[in-house]
């Protein structure tokens, strides 16, 4: 008999913890339906309008309408969520976002668009960054900012691909875009499957776990929070909501003639579809870092990078030419702007957990998108009707100048919300945190 046996080592009862699997699906869900159903619709400004003969302004509205939708959508998120779950409501989502790509590949009016738009709106309030912010939130409870930051970052990714792909298939003219909108529809069903067979609702003894409670300054992490009661009497609430106004107005607007502008300016449609597609490379990459940032060095810090970012990028589009230097200022443009773009995706949900914490993190996120989404839809057509004001030539130069402007005041009007809010903050932390206390002190005698 071998008495040198050695002694079996204890399995191991490590698992994989089922988060990382609701992740890669968010992740997966991102990179596909913003990445193909968003993330080339600009290529689409120049050529759709000519083909069905209406004005690059009529055009737009399709647009105002998605927004006009989102926005109202998210009124009600937070009341669909608790009713119906988020694996439902992605679903449904997706079910929208082929609809809408369908509709627009079959479209032989300009209404037909319209009503697309609207089932964009829909689909992305329940697939988009709402949807994402309100899963990691569930799912994940620290690191909040890194892990949204590279959920997101699958915008990048997958518009870098789509951008790449539809962009070659539009620029062939003709009836060539009606192929790319299929590609993007069928694409959103594949992430439709995914959603069906992995994704799961919440994680177990999810009601039982309370709001992170710590005295370290919150950067990535859940607090208790402010009730909405409460949060809607407050003036930074509505400060807030201004600053994330006119920062889905101009980032939205501006980015939407992006592509259009450079082919005014005279560059190749071809460099403009490299530049596009070096800029969603970029967007990958500045979201999952804009996530660092955020836990690293917190929100004022953050929000002051992603804004000043902003307004350079919009003076820089604002004098590009057919000029080999003009050729680098779009790259830069492609590079900084998608430093600026954080601003209405990742910042949302954490410009909600952040201000306002837990206690109605749902309503206030769904609140904060809403009126972001309104930016948008706002901002398209206006940005686009100084295209079609015969004053100015044609130019896009004018408002691109003024909404610089506007996003150097967002940048000081943030800074005050957010100094403000960390005091607020502060007190409302240690009062719960005393009360918890005593609590205990009471229970132990």
């Amino acid at each position: 008999m071998n008495n040198n046996t050695e002694p079996q080592k204890p399995k191991s009862n490590r698992k994989l913890d089922y988060k990382w699997v609701v992740v890669g699906v968010c992740f997966l869900t991102t990179m596909i339906t913003l990445g193909f159903c968003s993330s080339p619709g600009s290529l689409y400004l120049d050529v759709v309008p000519e083909v069905i003969g209406v004005s690059r302004t009529a055009f737009s509205l399709m647009n105002t309408f998605r927004f006009v939708a989102n926005a109202i959508v998210n009124l009600f998120f937070g009341f669909l969520v608790h009713k119906f779950g988020t694996k439902k409501l992605m679903c449904a989502g997706i079910l929208c976002l082929t609809g809408a790509m369908a509709l627009s590949a079959t479209a032989t009016n300009i209404y037909m668009f319209y009503l697309a738009g609207m089932l964009l709106g829909i689909g992305f309030s329940w697939t988009g960054t709402t949807m994402m912010g309100c899963v990691i939130n569930k799912w994940c409870k620290e690191n909040r900012g890194t892990i949204m930051g590279a959920v997101l970052a699958a915008n990048g990714i997958g518009g870098a691909i789509a951008v790449s792909w539809l962009g070659t298939v539009i620029e062939k003219g003709g009836m060539h875009y009606k192929n790319a909108y299929f590609i993007a529809g069928t694409a959103a069903l594949i992430a439709g499957v995914f959603i069906l067979i992995f994704m799961r609702e919440q994680p177990k003894n999810y009601n039982k776990e309370l709001p992170v409670l710590h005295k370290k300054k919150g950067r990535g992490r859940a607090w208790v929070g402010i009730d909405f009661a409460k949060a809607k009497t407050m003036k930074l609430f509505y400060l807030a909501a201004i600053c994330i106004f006119l920062t889905g107005f101009c980032l939205q607007g501006v980015s939407g003639i992006a592509k259009a502008h450079m082919k005014d300016v005279g560059l190749d449609p071809q460099y403009i579809i490299f530049v596009m597609g070096f800029h969603s490379i970029a967007l990958a990459g500045f979201k999952f870092l804009t996530g660092v940032l955020y836990d690293k060095c917190g929100l004022r810090i953050t929000t002051s990078i992603c804004s000043l970012a902003g307004a350079v990028v919009m003076f820089l589009l604002a004098i590009i030419t057919n000029t080999p230097a003009g050729m680098v200022i779009a790259v830069i443009y492609s590079i900084f702007s998608s430093l600026a773009l954080p601003l209405e995706t990742i910042m949302l949900p954490i410009y909600a957990s952040d201000l306002f914490g837990e206690r109605s993190y749902e309503k206030i996120l769904g609140i904060f998108v809403s009126i972001n989404v309104t930016g948008y839809a706002v901002g398209g057509p206006v940005v686009n009707m100084f295209h079609d004001i015969p004053a100015l030539g044609g130019s896009y130069r004018p408002i691109l100048f003024v909404c610089c402007g506007i996003m150097v005041l967002v940048t000081v009007l943030m800074q005050l919300v957010t100094a403000k809010m960390d005091k607020i903050k502060k007190v409302i932390i240690e009062e719960n945190e005393k009360a918890i206390a005593e609590e205990a002190t009471v229970s132990a005698d």
